[in-house]
């Protein structure tokens, strides 16, 4: 019981569990007062062994709330059942009955403290070893060599150092054998067998039978009797147990006991942050071979022995196959009581279009910290979309010796989130149209009838449909007695067509669905509009499951989404549709994060995947907040921020780390030469174009001027009072000088320490100088902070950023913006945050303007509402459009191996 309260001192939501399986129609009452959650299971006589060992076992077996599981025998069941077969089939950590072969095997062999000794053996050496007699050199003899009582006795003596002799119902001159015993144990299931004569004087006996024998004075005409006559051998022990009350309560109490053994070593073994993991060591070639090539030399670890490596119970993970796996949102209360890491965002200069590698940085950091540095790291990145990787970009799972494994696996399908957004969103653009129609088709009654229809003679409101009379101000449940003008405000949403903002998606780059006109089948009855198809990962949905904390969390906001505007002004929702609920239970699996690794064996969480100029470009907070927890206080979550500082790091720190309530440690900033030489006024850089000379070749004036581009970043990073930490992502062509200069400049402009990067050609090993610097700043004075206050106009807001973090003189507001302004402030959404839409290729809003612009006022043309997601965003200068696909596009080279089933040509 003290074990127990200690147990519950250390986590006060942790209790002992234990669950007793009975085959049986008999009944047995099980309780306990010293804290242990003790659960009775009871199957029916008509159990099968399939039945025990696969249904009922399975569920036990990966309870992380139980820790021990004793079957009672025997096996009352009509049906043939394998006494052995089921017994085994129990998980050796649950077995505190300690019958499995394997604990079995382990007493045998001498490692009794790395298993459960059985609980009526183990509580006879506890009575023997109350009684004050040595066991140590004495003569022991066991009667009766049964699994659960004989055999396992015998090795508890034998390894006391007793001398032992077993016997058994063909042993030969039983009574002399007995006769010599100073410790005589019996159990060989005879009423009063073993006589007092046959017993040494003084001897310790220990009687385990339990037997019953006819006795007319007693209420049920028989009585319990040991294998011991206990009238006659009393006069010649110097110790007896007594039959009842003797062994069968010490059986209990070992029960127990080991139960609490089993809670301690679950305990022990399953500590947060103490990881007992290995890492994969790399096989370094040169030149480096394609990324496909390093990431099929790897062979990964199965992810679900990576998922006990960080402290992940197997009730905790759903797996996918051997190489990934999602984690249950119930990880988060079990280790909601333990401290948090340190916290790391990737970010980066402005790019050039070819992208100055933050994954393939954030990839190296956490190799570098976990593999090198040995420190408990997760990376946390986003799921890429499949339009990039057939069209022009290619994969993004890092790169070179620095990259998530399978890349295939990553770049794909994956666990198929982007799939349930596809099919969400577009649930209810379908939502959408099909109400519009049948608002422009049928009266106000029919409308009613179809949405509250009669069902066994009576009408009854959904709950959803409760929502929205509670909106409406209409306290009413009961159909029947709304009035005729209750029923149309309650039926009629009145969309006004041209005020639709909700689109249909595609993980796929098809210009031609850019625009398009719906609804021209003959059954739509003239009912047409325009419309178009926007990429999956530009979906609100898809922003939503990145900003949400819980499953309630993700209902409530996919509820809140603005689809369309009344013909009166009023915000539509999804909830208005009766729509959220389905939409919650397609989402329900891809709030889940999902579980790989890095080519050197660090563990990676892979969830969300939003864009970073329409959306916030970071990936899910609930992936942050449970690598937070499983990397313990000592250990780092590194995640990484889309685009430049500009865009992805401002979304991360106003928006992710607002909703998120977390705290960042430090910032890492990655340049390239190439970038900056850019910046510096060098020629266009054009992605699938060969790299002009001045890239290639030292030019340490062009590189100077272009580093104001990076410390106008550094600058931006520390506005939010977080250290700085520059990575220059070092290239083959790079020289010494330059990076030299980059990493003086980065320290002069007020970065914590600025360090040369390998990781793309050498691993986790060319980024250790990284990770020991964002160690060292992860120990520095922090006071984090956010830009503007939500509270602000919506204007004011949109100027502080424009200002601050692009150096605008000032915004200028356009029509349509100013419009939406006065809207959403009317609407109630005034007091969101702003995720600004604007070109990654530039600090202002024009992507030609490079470096660090001045004197340029920031033109905003249109304000858009994610209000399920939680922000405005604001629509600057001009967007380019998602590329349609080229020329020639990646899918060319990707094909799939027949006899392998590999997937070819992906990079």
């Amino acid at each position: 019981k003290k074990e127990v309260e200690e147990m519950k001192a250390q986590d006060p939501n942790f209790s002992p569990g234990l669950v007793i399986l009975q085959v049986s129609q008999r009944r047995r009452n099980q309780g306990t007062s010293i804290g242990i959650n003790a659960t009775h299971m009871r199957l029916p006589k008509t159990a099968t062994e399939n039945e025990v060992r696969t249904n009922e076992y399975i569920t036990v077996n990966e309870n992380s709330s139980i820790h021990g599981l004793i079957v009672q025998l025997p096996l009352d069941s009509v049906n043939k059942m394998d006494t052995e077969k089921v017994t085994n089939a129990v998980a050796p950590e649950k077995d505190v009955d300690g019958l499995t072969s394997i604990n079995a095997g382990k007493l045998a062999r001498g490692d009794l403290g790395d298993c459960f000794l059985p609980c009526t053996p183990n509580g006879c050496m506890e009575l023997i070893k109350r009684t004050g007699v040595s066991i140590a050199g004495k003569k022991a003899v066991v009667v009766g060599r049964s699994k659960i009582v004989g055999a396992p006795m015998h090795d508890l003596l034998l390894w006391s150092h007793a001398t032992v002799t077993i016997c058994h119902s063909r042993t030969a001159n039983l009574s002399e054998e007995v006769s010599k015993a100073d410790i005589l144990v019996v159990g060989i299931g005879k009423a009063e067998m073993v006589k007092g004569d046959w017993i040494k004087k003084g001897a310790v006996v220990i009687d385990c039978g339990i037997n019953h024998v006819p006795d007319e004075s007693k209420p049920s005409g028989k009585r319990v009797v040991g294998d011991v006559d206990y009238t006659s051998a009393k006069e010649q022990a110097g110790f007896i147990t007594p039959v009842p009350g003797g062994v069968g309560p010490m059986t209990v109490a070992m029960l127990m006991a080991n139960t609490v053994l089993g809670a301690k070593r679950f305990l022990d073994s399953h500590q947060p942050g103490k990881w007992s993991i290995s890492y994969t060591e790399l096989n370094l070639q040169k030149p480096v071979p394609s990324d496909i090539v390093i990431s099929r030399s790897c062979v990964p670890k199965p992810i679900d022995c990576m998922a006990r490596e960080v402290g992940l119970l197997s009730d905790e993970v759903e797996l996918y196959g051997k190489t990934k796996a999602k984690v249950q949102l119930s990880i988060m209360k079990r280790l909601q009581a333990q401290p948090d890491g340190k916290y790391v965002v990737v970010t980066g200069i402005t790019p050039t279009p070819l992208g100055e590698g933050k994954s393939t940085t954030t990839i190296g950091l956490v190799q570098a910290l976990g593999a090198h540095l040995k420190l408990n790291v997760f990376a946390c990145v986003r799921q890429p979309s499949q339009g990039p990787t057939f069209g022009i970009k290619g994969g993004a799972a890092g790169g070179g010796y620095s990259q998530v494994i399978p890349m295939e696996e990553f770049n794909l399908h994956l666990t198929g989130d982007i799939h349930a957004i596809t099919a969400a969103n577009n649930l209810v653009a379908a939502a959408i149209d099909a109400r519009i129609f049948h608002e422009n088709t049928q009266t106000d009654k029919a409308l009613y009838n179809r949405l509250v229809p009669i069902n066994g003679g009576q009408r009854q409101f959904s709950p959803i449909q409760i929502n929205r009379l509670k909106k409406l101000g209409i306290e009413k449940t009961d159909p029947n007695t709304l009035t005729d003008e209750e029923v149309t405000r309650f039926a009629r949403l009145d969309m006004n067509p041209e005020a639709v903002t909700w689109q249909r998606v595609l993980d796929t780059n098809d210009r031609f669905l850019r625009k398009i006109t719906i609804g021209q089948s003959p059954t739509e009855k003239g009912f047409t509009r325009e419309a178009q198809f926007d990429i999956t990962v530009a979906s609100e949905i898809m922003a939503v499951l990145a900003l949400t904390s819980s499953l309630a969390d993700m209902r409530q906001r996919l509820a809140n989404m603005v689809v369309a505007t009344s013909k009166s002004g009023q915000p539509i929702t999804t909830e208005d549709l009766g729509v959220s609920g389905a939409l919650a239970v397609l989402m329900r699996d891809a709030i889940k994060p999902n579980l790989m690794q890095t080519l050197e064996g660090t563990p990676v969480f892979v969830h969300a995947g939003p864009f970073a100029n329409i959306a916030h470009g970071n990936s899910s907070i609930l992936a942050d907040k449970i690598a937070l927890k499983l990397v313990g206080p000592e250990g780092f979550v590194v995640t990484e921020a889309g685009f430049g500082a500009d865009i992805g790091m401002e979304k991360f720190f106003n928006i992710k780390c607002r909703y998120s309530g977390l705290r960042p440690h430090v910032v890492v900033l990655v340049a390239t030469v190439r970038a900056l030489k850019m910046h510096g006024g060098g020629p266009k850089v054009t992605a699938g174009m060969p790299l002009p000379k001045e890239y290639v070749e030292e030019n340490l004036e062009l590189l100077e001027t272009g580093c104001g581009n990076m410390k106008k970043q550094i600058e931006n990073a520390r506005l939010f009072g977080v250290p700085v930490v520059v990575a220059v992502n070092a290239f083959k062509t790079d020289t010494q000088a330059e990076l030299e200069l980059i990493c003086s400049v980065a320290k002069a402009a007020g970065a914590f320490d600025a360090v040369r990067c390998s990781h793309w050609a050498e691993g986790g090993a060319g980024a250790v100088a990284l990770g020991q610097a964002v160690q060292r700043a992860s120990e520095s004075p922090s006071d984090f902070k956010f830009l503007y206050d939500v509270e602000l106009p919506i204007a004011d807001k949109i100027r502080i950023i424009a200002q601050k973090i692009y150096g605008a003189d000032d915004i200028e507001l356009l029509p349509e913006a100013q419009r939406k302004v006065e809207l959403y402030t009317k609407q109630g959404f005034g007091n969101l945050p702003i995720c600004m839409a604007k070109t990654h290729l530039s600090l202002s809003h024009d992507a030609d303007k490079k470096g660090v612009p001045t004197g340029f006022v920031v033109p905003v043309r249109d304000i858009k509402a994610s209000v399920g997601a939680g922000f405005l965003f604001p629509l600057v200068g001009t967007m380019p459009t998602i590329p349609g696909l080229p020329t020639r596009p990646c899918f060319y080279d990707i094909d799939l191996d027949p006899e392998t089933e590999q997937v070819n040509g992906l990079f």
